[in-house]
C-alpha cells in the first residue's frame, strides 16, 4: 500500500527498527564524543580544537572558509576558535589581499604530530570488536544510508 506521495507505508515493525537503529548509533556517537572528549584532556584539548588542529595539520595552508567548509561551519563560527588556538600559539594567520589563510606555527606542528597519529589510534580502537569484514560492511551500509 503507498501513500499519496508514493511512499510506502512502513509497517510498525520497521518503524520500530528504523528507530533502533536511530537510537543505536545515536548512543555510539554520544558514547564516542564522551570518550574522546576524555582521551583529548591529555593534552588539554577540545574536539572542536584538535577537528581544527588536524584540519589544519593536514594542509600546509588553508583559506578560513576552506576550513570552515571542511569542519562543516560557516567561516564565522570558526573566528572564535581561530583566535583561542592563535592565543595558544599553535595557529597563525595571514592576510592577502581579501583572504585569511591559516597554518600551524612550529608548536602547533609539534602539537599535531604529537597528538592526531594517537587519536586516530585511539578511534580506531573504538572498533576492535568488529572484525575487517563487518568494519567494511558498517562502512558500506553507513554509506548507503547517508546517500
Amino acid at each position: 500500500m503507498e501513500s499519496n506521495n508514493t511512499e510506502p507505508f512502513l509497517s510498525k515493525r520497521d518503524e520500530r527498527l528504523g528507530l533502533m537503529i536511530w537510537y543505536r548509533l545515536s548512543r555510539v556517537y554520544n558514547q564516542n564524543i564522551r570518550d574522546t572528549q576524555q582521551h583529548l584532556k591529555k593534552w588539554n584539548l577540545s574536539a572542536a580544537q584538535f577537528d581544527m588542529l588536524a584540519q589544519v595539520g593536514a594542509h600546509d595552508r588553508l583559506t578560513q572558509q576552506q576550513l570552515a567548509d571542511k569542519l562543516f561551519v560557516t567561516k564565522g563560527n570558526i573566528t572564535q576558535l581561530l583566535s583561542k588556538l592563535e592565543d595558544l600559539g599553535w595557529v597563525k594567520r595571514e592576510q592577502e589581499w581579501k583572504t585569511k589563510y591559516v597554518s600551524l606555527t612550529a608548536k602547533g606542528r609539534a602539537l599535531f604530530n604529537d597528538v592526531v597519529p594517537v587519536q586516530e589510534q585511539f578511534q580506531a580502537s573504538q572498533y576492535n570488536g568488529l572484525n575487517r569484514e563487518e568494519k567494511k560492511q558498517l562502512v558500506d551500509l553507513l554509506k548507503k544510508i547517508q546517500n
